[in-house]
């Protein structure tokens, strides 16, 4: 599915690869995974350890899952940057 915000503006959004590095992902090509959308690999492990405490009960501490969820910020705000300040965002 493509980004609306980048049909409509022709800017990536903070977004842009995660879909596409998910499917790697999935198919075990963590290499490509993180190239795509560094992010990816910390979110799934958010995800994992949010689930683990919610769904089945099991005991994660909130600090952790605090720190999971700043660390795939900053990670996702620390990759966005990057590409505007090399030029990879804008694609007219």
């Amino acid at each position: 599915m493509p980004c609306p915000i980048k049909y409509v503006t022709g800017i990536d959004c903070p977004g842009c690869g995660f879909q596409r590095s998910i499917l790697a992902l999935l198919t075990g090509n963590f290499k490509e995974s993180f190239l795509m959308y560094p992010a990816t690999i910390p979110f799934a492990v958010s995800i994992f350890l949010a689930s683990l405490s919610s769904f089945l009960k099991i005991p994660v501490d909130a600090k952790v899952l605090k720190a999971m969820y700043f660390i795939t910020g900053g990670i996702i705000f620390i990759n966005y940057l990057y590409k505007f300040f090399s030029g990879q965002i804008v694609s007219f």
